[in-house]
């Protein structure tokens, strides 16, 4: 999989997220900005992009992923500090 299809796979399944990926192969780095995580916990949010991709989980095609979630206040004070 590219980083390409990741990202079409999460916009298609989370509505109201922008998503910046990297990586390739089966191992991905996934961050999500959105207001839904804003009513979450970080486990919540987690198990949100988990279940987006289940079933590439399940078949082998993503194997590592790592995800970091943010709320669109959250992303602008990491920018703000990066």
């Amino acid at each position: 999989m590219q980083p390409s299809d990741v990202k079409a796979l999460l916009e298609a399944r989370i509505d109201g997220c922008d998503f910046h990926i990297q990586g390739e192969g089966c191992n991905f780095q996934v961050t999500a900005v959105g207001e839904v995580f804003g009513e979450l916990s970080p486990v919540k949010r987690q198990q949100l992009i988990y279940s987006a991709l289940s079933d590439e989980i399940a078949s082998g095609a993503l194997h590592a992923i790592s995800i970091k979630t943010y709320t669109p206040s959250q992303w602008q004070n990491a920018a703000d500090r990066a």
